[in-house]
């Protein structure tokens, strides 16, 4: 029995001094980006992860690997669900493949202008926000990528025009390409998106749905030099963190570091929408075509896109988001008429 107490009281010991050694150990999160190098992302992202450390005393340590170094979206995410990366920073489009519910706010022509976006993302976010902490992971900020446009290698005035293009399509989401083809786009190509400026320039492609902000950064208008005069979609970014990662971070200090990483969010969102506004002024002054859009014209692009609602619906994004995201539109556009 004395020897049993002994054993005993050793294992308590050894627990008691193994808890303050635990709670001391350093949480180190590799995250990912194809954000490019030196662009306001990184900037922004490096003075988050000194803060972090700052904050936490060295016990959290933020690794950055910007400019798609750790491959495309699918490559990244896929490296994450097998612990090389504990976090990554990725579009609804990518995310889709942990929970494809966020793509709902990113429909063509749904969200009308920047405002509206806001609007209907502060609405819908704490939902997804709680889908996607059910499927492992952490959201530690939503971002803002930019309207998409489309852009083409010739000049294509039309929907009509367009649909005959060879289209640049995401890789690794087979429903969204059915949604193309069900809006007519009969020639969508499907690559990474890492294989996209190298498509243009073997003419593999040549038209691409993109932020013009991105467009300019990967010069990209050099092949593709006409821009249709029409914001087409939204696009929105995501960061998100393994949760038994985030969890390995002492409660405490939680919040402090979620709260810096979502000012600096908030600042990257900032200087994107200038961005995007100047982006569009430098891609004519490097001699992108802009091509205008009736209001005729305009009207057939929204028919068309909304035909196709329903059969996104339950496809590329679950019906209970879709519904969720278009009840959100409806009650920002009310508010708005309102005031």
């Amino acid at each position: 029995m004395k020897k049993q107490g002994l054993l005993s009281l050793l294992s308590l010991v050894c627990l008691a001094t193994a808890s303050p050694a635990q709670a001391n150990d350093k949480v180190v999160i590799k995250f990912a980006t194809r954000a490019p190098v030196g662009s306001t992302w990184e900037i922004h992202l490096k003075k988050a992860a000194q803060s972090w450390s700052q904050i936490s005393g060295g016990r959290v340590e933020l690794k950055i690997f910007a400019g798609g170094t750790m491959g495309d979206e699918g490559e990244m995410i896929k490296k994450m669900k097998i612990g090389q990366l504990q976090a990554v920073g990725v579009s609804t489009v990518g995310l889709h493949v942990i929970a494809p519910d966020p793509q709902a706010i990113d429909l063509p022509m749904l969200v009308r202008n920047r405002e509206e976006y806001r609007c209907v993302l502060s609405k819908t976010a704490p939902a997804f926000e709680k889908i996607l902490e059910q499927k492992g992971v952490v959201v530690l900020a939503w971002g803002e990528i930019g309207f998409t446009r489309f852009f083409s290698t010739d000049k294509r005035e039309t929907l009509s025009a367009m649909q005959d293009s060879r289209l640049f399509v995401w890789e690794g989401d087979p429903a969204s390409v059915k949604a193309w083809e069900k809006a007519g786009f009969k020639h969508p190509v499907v690559l990474s998106s890492s294989d996209l400026v190298p498509s243009l320039q073997t003419s593999k492609i040549d038209a691409l749905c993109y932020p013009p902000v991105l467009v300019l950064a990967g010069n990209m208008y050099s092949k593709a030099k006409y821009m249709l005069d029409m914001d087409y979609s939204s696009l929105t970014g995501v960061t998100v963190v393994d949760k038994a990662t985030w969890e390995k971070i002492p409660a405490d200090l939680r919040p402090q570091l979620l709260g810096v990483f979502r000012a600096a969010s908030e600042r990257i969102d900032t200087e994107v929408n200038t961005m995007a506004t100047e982006a569009l002024k430098k891609l004519v002054a490097n001699g992108v075509t802009t091509v205008p859009v009736s209001e005729a014209e305009r009207k057939t692009w929204q028919q068309a896109m909304e035909a196709v609602y329903s059969t996104v619906r339950g496809t590329v994004v679950p019906a209970q988001a879709f519904d969720d995201v278009q009840k959100a539109v409806k009650e920002c556009r009310a508010a708005k008429a309102a005031k």
